[in-house]
């Protein structure tokens, strides 16, 4: 903590709500991370919102070549001043939602990303590198711990974000930190979350339906929380109710279930029934 404020107070930096900012100030969290992120010497790291460059200094000294992404000006000036511009650093000036993923100079299914991410853009970063090409081979990121046990939820908790990353990859909760890591402090708990896998799980689903035709059926679903499943579907697709309710017990599902109650696998067999009824 005492480092992170001193170089607050050299460079004359206050702690920005707007950019999420939250550094971490626990060592062994930090070893944490890396661990979980198992990075050898020809990897390529992306990391996004890299602050005073806590993460980046452990991640030049063990991997190929570190991209780090940062909105702030400011602050990527001082993370330059700070690291000494090694050779296998590239700092990005620019806001991580608004650059192309080509235009990071990654390949697909070629590079980790490994991040503390800011809060308010995680479903959004989630959202770009799974659906969006070129995309990782993992990640791993520090993330509100709501959030990330939402994107592991299993069936009977199931959401649209956690159907959007579990299409892609594999989730899993590696630890749970507490606010106390962080200054300043934030108001929740957070969690390292792994997502792996991705190029093995991506291609399979990618081959049994259109990623499209997914996501506008599970939106769909997932319309109206409180309704019934059946409701939802046949309204949104303006199909019979009983041309559902057969399509349902086709598939093994209760007339009466909700969307929550479908895994992955549930909706891709459901929707290919569904769209042969259209």
């Amino acid at each position: 903590m005492n480092v992170i404020k001193n170089f607050c107070k050299k460079y004359g930096v206050r702690p920005s709500k707007e950019f999420g900012q939250n550094f971490l100030i626990d060592r062994e969290v930090l070893e944490e991370m890396v661990r979980t992120a198992d990075l050898g010497k020809d990897d390529i790291v992306l990391e996004i919102g890299p602050g005073f460059g806590v993460l980046t200094e452990e991640l030049i000294g063990r991997v190929k070549k570190v991209v780090t992404v940062e909105t702030d000006r400011k602050m990527a000036k001082i993370l330059g001043e700070i690291l000494d511009a090694p050779k296998n650093l590239e700092i990005v000036e620019n806001d991580i939602l608004k650059i192309a993923n080509y235009e990071l100079g990654v390949k697909d299914y070629k590079y980790k990303i490994v991040a503390n991410l800011p809060y308010q853009i995680t479903s959004a970063v989630f959202r770009k590198f799974l659906s969006e090409e070129p995309r990782p081979s993992e990640l791993t990121v520090m993330v509100q711990k709501e959030v990330a046990e939402r994107i592991c939820a299993t069936a009977g908790e199931m959401s649209l974000l956690s159907l959007s990353v579990q299409f892609y990859g594999q989730p899993e909760i590696v630890a749970v930190v507490p606010r106390s890591a962080f200054w300043p402090e934030p108001e929740v708990d957070s969690a390292i979350l792994k997502i792996f896998n991705i190029k093995e799980v991506c291609e399979k689903n990618k081959e049994k339906i259109d990623p499209e035709k997914f996501f506008r059926l599970t939106k769909i679903g997932f319309s109206a929380r409180r309704k019934q499943l059946q409701n939802n579907l046949a309204g949104g697709l303006r199909l019979p109710n009983k041309t559902v309710q057969d399509i349902l017990a086709k598939n093994g599902f209760n007339p009466k279930i909700r969307a929550q109650d479908l895994s992955v696998d549930d909706w891709i067999r459901l929707i290919n029934n569904l769209l042969s009824s259209e």
